[in-house]
């Protein structure tokens, strides 16, 4: 008798997961330049009879799964790449030069056609399961223009949940709790003029690095000075541009960086002490300031009653020992958050193995052995999440 493909168990589809994971990983694409993995991800669900509409954020993909009247859940991937060399040869190494696989979208999208195959060949659910295969995540805001270009209007969802690995955690274990899972992320860009002129005669001119050396200093003081110790939050300069000689004082000087809390209230007060701060630091040196700061994403705030249900199911598929509900969330970020501003969901973490190198480091590789915990996650979460809606009403 034949492997059944749909089962999370099966040899077959978990060999030809590892084999689309591998493709993809292969020819990792940037944000927004996720031509070959959509076309990749389009053919796939086709292939499995499932109805594909392509184009929102442009080369975001989602595949719509009806099988009766009933509720409507979202699942979500992420497709994207990021500019990273990579250092190892797997056998599958990056084609593509300067760009890689470091943070395991090419698992996480084959998990997701995984749950896909998986449904499809099954259809024991009654409701509407969307997968959304989505571009951009690493730091561009796929996430935001899916849903600004109509996500959630074409695509119903009653919730939404996302499955990222996550290195340092046991493979195979699963973590998921109510409120905050991941930071919100804003960056900085702090452009400092001055009067630039000889190295030997710095009383004709208006120096732009000590106002920068002073500025980078405060800046990294911010939090322990003036964010309670309660609250978690980072404030980071990350980048200085300025000068070209060592004899002359530059005109003008850059700075750049990021803040991360958990906190909208936090949030605020940080990017209103950073313009409080450097205006203040150079106007008392003669200099002038633009600053230029953008909100990119909000925190990563899970829903109560839906990472309940997450951690449920979870236990349900690896056992109660095997799943973390209460943890420190990390401050790193994701733009899911955005979706989750829209539609009741949970984020929720997979371990990659306690020995994987960390995410977006050029050694890192996505453990091919937790592929199918992953598609049996995420079609439980389909699954009971269609009975449990069905049932209550």
């Amino acid at each position: 008798m034949a492997d059944d493909i749909s089962s999370p168990s099966s040899p077959s589809l978990k060999s030809r997961l590892v084999d689309i994971r591998r493709q993809i990983h292969a020819r990792p694409e940037l944000a927004f330049q996720e031509h070959l993995t959509s076309d990749l991800v389009a053919e796939t669900l086709a292939s499995a009879g499932i109805e594909v509409h392509r184009g929102l954020a442009g080369t975001g993909v989602v595949g719509t799964l009806k099988n009766g009247d009933g509720p409507s859940i979202g699942l979500r991937a992420d497709m994207d790449a990021l500019p990273i060399t990579e250092a190892d040869d797997p056998g599958y190494k990056s084609t593509h030069d300067g760009v890689m696989h470091a943070c395991g979208h090419d698992g996480h999208t084959a998990m997701l056609l995984g749950a896909a195959f998986s449904l499809a060949e099954s259809k024991d659910f009654e409701g509407t399961v969307h997968f959304i295969f989505q571009p951009a995540e690493e730091n561009e805001g796929g996430g935001r223009q899916m849903v600004e270009d109509g996500l959630f209007r074409l695509f119903s969802c009653d919730a939404i949940f996302a499955l990222h690995n996550w290195p340092g955690l046991a493979a195979g274990r699963i973590a998921v709790q109510p409120g905050p899972m991941m930071a919100s992320y804003d960056t900085f860009e702090l452009n400092i003029s001055g009067k630039g002129g000889h190295a030997a005669m710095p009383e004709d001119t208006v120096d732009p690095m000590p106002i920068s050396a002073e500025l980078i200093l405060a800046l990294q003081t911010l939090v322990s000075r003036k964010v309670s110790p309660h609250e978690a939050a980072v404030v980071s300069v990350t980048s200085i541009h300025g000068g070209d000689a060592f004899n002359i004082i530059p005109e003008a000087i850059s700075l750049r960086g990021c803040v991360r809390t958990y906190n909208q209230s936090v949030r605020d007060q940080l990017r209103d002490e950073i313009h409080r701060l450097t205006a203040q630091i150079t106007a008392a040196h003669g200099g002038k300031a633009v600053v230029d700061y953008h909100t990119r994403y909000p925190s990563t705030i899970n829903t109560p009653e839906e990472a309940g249900f997450a951690a449920q199911t979870a236990a349900e598929l690896v056992g109660d020992t095997h799943v973390d509900t209460a943890f420190r969330p990390s401050m790193a970020s994701e733009d899911f958050a955005v979706m989750l501003e829209h539609v009741p969901g949970a984020y929720i973490w997979l371990g990659n193995g306690e020995t994987s190198a960390p995410l977006h480091n050029p050694h890192y590789d996505f453990n091919d052995d937790v592929l199918m915990t992953g598609v049996g996650l995420l079609s439980a979460l389909a699954r009971n999440f269609c009975k449990n809606m069905v049932s209550a009403s």
